[in-house]
């Protein structure tokens, strides 16, 4: 069985419909869009039959930059980046995916998370041998990692109208329409499906 960590954005939405994985794990770790994310992978998870787990874990302490209320830090490689954050989101969803039965996480990263350190081939080669040494061995896997969010969206021929759930604001619940996760979803539609929604 295999699950699979779904923010609702566009990447994780993408990776659902192409995977199908039994369970999606939605992480409610004290980010600013906390709730629309939350009800965007609910919608997308049912929609696609697969089980809807929601962690609640308050990590606002210790979170920097456009996701959370706090300044962002001097070393930040973009706006949006906390630290840490798919480090922490992996341990979470691989400690209730072991709970639940499952012994694979998938995560919707895709090549333009490498402007994170922890969203590159050589942090999840190193976290999937990390989950491995611990009792139940969980892996972790990266399906997409390869692609651009637009080829993802077009290989995995994801529905307009299930793609239209996804929430990719960093700074809100409702779209900002300026922040980095907006402006990747307009130009994905836009480039995708000739226009954007």
């Amino acid at each position: 069985m295999k699950a699979l960590l779904l923010s609702g954005g566009m990447d994780s939405i993408a990776v659902a419909f192409w995977k199908r994985p039994e369970i999606a794990i939605t992480v409610d770790y004290g980010q600013r869009a906390a709730s629309a994310e939350i009800s965007a992978a609910a919608q997308v998870a049912s929609e696609l039959n697969i089980q809807h787990e929601v962690l609640s874990i308050d990590c606002r302490s210790i979170g920097s930059g456009d996701m959370s209320d706090n300044k962002a830090l001097g070393i930040a490689p973009v706006s949006e980046w906390w630290p840490f954050r798919n480090q922490l989101l992996l341990t979470f969803a691989s400690a209730r995916a072991l709970v639940l039965g499952a012994i694979e996480v998938m995560t919707g990263s895709v090549a333009s998370d490498s402007s994170h350190m922890d969203g590159r081939l050589e942090f999840y080669k190193t976290i999937d041998a990390l989950t491995r040494l611990q009792e139940g061995g969980v892996r972790i896997s990266a399906p997409a990692l390869s692609m651009t969010t637009e080829e993802l969206v077009r290989f995995a021929r994801v529905p307009r109208e299930l793609l239209a759930w996804a929430h990719s604001c960093h700074i809100g619940n409702a779209a900002c329409g300026h922040c980095r996760g907006c402006l990747k979803h307009y130009q994905v539609t836009k480039n995708v499906f000739g226009e954007a929604y």
